[in-house]
């Protein structure tokens, strides 16, 4: 019997978003200026409110202030009306060092024998229904936000957006796990006050996201997922009404409260550990890319055609404690998931000071993972420019999303012989 499954993402404005993207462009700041910082950075965002918090050792010294209200004035909160914007908002920082006890465990004589920065497990997922590897259902959920941030930003087709926005996609599937159809979309988006009857207001949302949000999203799409959307999908459009008051004015917002839209939309598995506002020798982030890494090269490889994969880890400890692989029984190599593990191993070094080096997680890299998931994304090489009162102006060249490359495909083939 056919089956449904759903994901969400959040936009860029949502508050717990504006919290990621101010976490990691903390992060990118102090990777920028000592690629050696050791930065563990949480945000709180409300009503008028920015609260900094958590644990950095660095050489270097930061307007965290400053940093703060460039992220929130870049995402679009720059109005007195969103009683939360860059410009106005209050911004206190209760940033302090790393404690000592934690960095033992992870600081060696040599970089190789770096330790994990703390304990846990980490998950990876990659499957061959999409073009980027990602869950179809994540996937769009993203594509609908990018694209509505884009028209708010355009304001000339849709001039009332405001940053906040959810999205939400249903697919039915097949007994064999192909994607059959769009059953369901749900689009929540902020807007401006209107002058006009609630009701009259709410049919005008609706209509401009089905006529032209929808279709500039489906002209983006290859043509076996388009065939996907259909007249009989039901829209629901910011289902429990008005929608004016939003953004951290609406809801508070925390760094690490969206671990699911940044990752697999709920397919595969999630250690638990957030991501942004941590440096790579926490492997609640590095590992977890890694892992994402290996799964994508493992699928385009021709090993499996969905693949999970797990690595943990106890803290200060240099080996991994486990690598586990998950093929869902799509193994085209005849040979079990366990054995599947051990050449995984032997192919991929899993050690901390390893993962930062083979993906160049040592770079200022990490503001653009902070909206509409952590992974899928293209990578790229992008000139980035960082400029510090204290430390004055630096420009780097950096690779962005390293782990969505297929660049272990020859590896990966070689070492199952396919």
């Amino acid at each position: 019997m056919a089956y449904l499954f759903t994901s969400e993402s959040v936009s860029e404005g949502h508050p717990d978003k504006v919290a990621d993207q101010i976490s990691d462009a903390l992060l990118d700041n102090f990777l920028a200026f000592d690629k050696d910082s050791k930065v563990a950075c949480e945000t709180l965002v409300t009503t008028g409110q920015v609260v900094l918090a958590g644990e950095v050792k660095s050489k270097t010294y930061l307007d965290v202030q400053q940093i703060a209200r460039e992220v929130i004035n870049e995402i679009g909160y720059t109005k007195g009306a969103y009683q939360f914007s860059g410009d106005s908002c209050g911004v206190i920082s209760l940033i302090h060092e790393q404690s000592q006890d934690i960095n033992q465990g992870v600081d060696r004589d040599t970089k190789e024998e770096q330790g994990a920065g703390d304990q846990g497990m980490m998950f990876g997922y990659a499957t061959k229904e999409t073009e980027n590897y990602m869950p179809l259902a994540l996937d769009i959920s993203h594509k609908i936000l990018i694209e509505l941030a884009k028209l708010r930003r355009e304001g000339t087709e849709i001039p009332y957006l405001r940053p906040d926005s959810k999205s939400q996609v249903t697919i039915e599937y097949s007994d064999d796990n192909v994607p059959q159809r769009i059953v369901a979309i749900v689009v929540s988006t902020q807007h401006d006050d209107f002058d006009i009857d609630d009701d009259v207001m709410l049919a005008k949302i609706k209509n401009d996201i089905v006529s032209i949000l929808i279709p500039r999203v489906i002209s983006q799409l290859p043509k076996y997922i388009q065939d996907l959307f259909n007249d009989q999908i039901t829209y629901h459009i910011n289902p429990t009404g008005k929608f004016v008051i939003g953004g951290p004015h609406g809801d508070t917002g925390l760094t690490g409260r969206k671990i699911i839209v940044d990752t697999y939309g709920g397919k595969g598995a999630h250690g638990g550990g957030a991501f942004s506002g941590k440096d790579p020798s926490k492997v609640d982030r590095s590992a977890a890319y890694a892992s994402r890494h290996i799964a994508k090269n493992l699928v385009a490889a021709g090993v499996a055609s969905e693949a999970l994969v797990q690595v943990s880890y106890a803290i200060g400890v240099v080996e991994p404690t486990s690598i586990f692989v998950d093929t869902y029984g799509t193994s085209t190599l005849g040979i079990t998931d366990g054995e599947i593990a051990e050449k995984v191993a032997e192919i991929f070094d899993m050690r901390p000071a390893a993962i930062e080096e083979r993906l160049k997680l040592r770079n200022p890299i990490y503001k653009e993972t902070a909206a509409y998931g952590h992974m899928g994304k293209e990578p790229k090489l992008v000139t980035k420019v960082f400029e510090s009162p204290y430390s004055g102006k630096v420009e780097k060249e950096v690779e962005l999303f390293t782990w969505e490359k297929l660049d272990y495909v020859d590896h990966v083939k070689k070492a199952f012989q396919i």
